[in-house]
């Protein structure tokens, strides 16, 4: 039987994020929809017994894990040096940069192959949304990817022409894009859910941390201008409770006290509940790898804002209202407008959530999953 072997050690991420999530739903589906005679087996740093049975219990059908010797930190440090070794080769596939690159006959491949993730160009883009360290890695993984990988995989058109621009990878790039978690639905005590995160009756939506790229200081900055809605916003992203960043920057903004609220990362029902019971979600971003929150709130019904970041413009596809990046100064402004419109104009929030719902239903796992078999098997 021929194996798989996927990178899934970004599972075992402390804090769930939007890599973790692709991990997980991909690998699953890689398992579900494997062609005749194949498997799938995993590649995970040295970790406890009871994280290697939660990624058993998440990934049923994992015909088998290869442990390294080496930790989380250790492990990404020696695949950056090139200390790469891992039993077996085979077909690798890294559903991030964190991968064993190594030289090897990229021509004959002799049974060996690799393919690699890249989500996004960030690290060039907007360097200051991560450590310095985070960002010489990145770009560190990226030249030996360069140098070794069979194939590239990114997320949207717009990541692929983005990182032409600074990496020429030719024809190893591939676009493969996610789709939203397969728990994300409303849960049956959605109701009791509500009441205990303290929704109010109407309120906006949005996603992310206070890093420039997210756009966050100008939705504050649109929501305190004359004329704007005073719907509440409830900010979904990083712990905010310690440093009170969110609030501050609120209050920098001009928003009065408990106008804005931040929640921490939720589990999917919640997540759920919280977007279905949106009057909005409303994406800012001034740069996004692919834009899965769009298809979250298109998943749930819940009408879209959103700017015109290549990326979020084409996982919209037309299915949610574009707000005009160019002329910094003024995109605050575009914003409110957006904002009053949708909330004001109950046929276009129904054309929005028709649309959006519409839209939604063409991505999904097992098609993602279809491609990257067929990827490895072209390789």
């Amino acid at each position: 039987m021929t194996a798989l072997r996927v990178i899934i050690d970004d599972m075992l991420a402390r804090t769930p994020n939007s890599i973790s999530r692709y991990t997980e739903e991909l690998t699953r589906a890689l398992i579900t929809y494997a062609p005749a005679g194949c498997s799938v087996e995993g590649i995970v740093s040295a970790s406890t017994e009871l994280e290697y049975d939660s990624i058993r219990l998440k990934l049923p059908g994992l015909t088998g894990m290869y442990k390294s010797a080496l930790a989380r930190r250790e492990l990404v440090a020696a695949w950056q040096h090139g200390f790469t070794h891992i039993p077996g080769g085979g077909m690798i596939h890294a559903t991030s940069l964190l991968a064993p690159l190594s030289r090897h006959d990229r021509l004959n491949r002799s049974g060996h192959q690799i393919a690699v993730t890249i989500h996004d160009v960030n690290a060039w883009t907007h360097p200051g949304s991560y450590g310095s360290r985070r960002v010489a890695w990145h770009k560190a993984m990226v030249q030996r990817a360069y140098k070794y990988a069979d194939a590239i995989i990114v997320p949207s058109h717009a990541v692929a022409d983005e990182l032409a621009d600074i990496v020429d990878f030719g024809e190893r790039v591939r676009v493969i894009g996610g789709a939203v978690s397969s728990s994300l639905a409303l849960p049956a005590d959605s109701a009791a859910r509500a009441r205990q995160l303290a929704l109010p009756k109407k309120y906006l939506v949005a996603m992310g941390g206070l890093e420039p790229r997210r756009g966050i200081t100008a939705l504050l900055e649109a929501l305190a201008l004359p004329g704007a809605t005073d719907l509440p916003l409830i900010i979904v992203g990083p712990d905010d409770t310690e440093t009170g960043a969110v609030a501050a920057a609120a209050t920098a903004a001009g928003l009065p006290e408990g106008r804005v609220r931040n929640v921490s990362y939720l589990d999917d029902p919640d997540l759920a509940v919280v977007l279905a019971s949106a009057s909005a979600l409303v994406l800012p971003s001034l740069a996004e790898g692919f834009g899965l929150p769009v298809l979250e709130a298109f998943h749930l019904g819940t009408p879209v804002i959103h700017s015109d970041a290549p990326a979020i413009i084409e996982t919209a596809g037309g299915a949610g209202l574009a707000v005009p990046l160019e002329d910094a100064t003024g995109y605050p402004a575009r914003l409110t407008e957006a904002i009053n419109r949708v909330i004001s104009d109950d046929k276009l929030a129904a054309s929005l959530s028709t649309a959006g719902l519409d839209r939604e239903g063409l991505f999904n796992w097992r098609t993602a999953a279809d491609k990257v078999w067929q990827l490895h098997a072209d390789l």
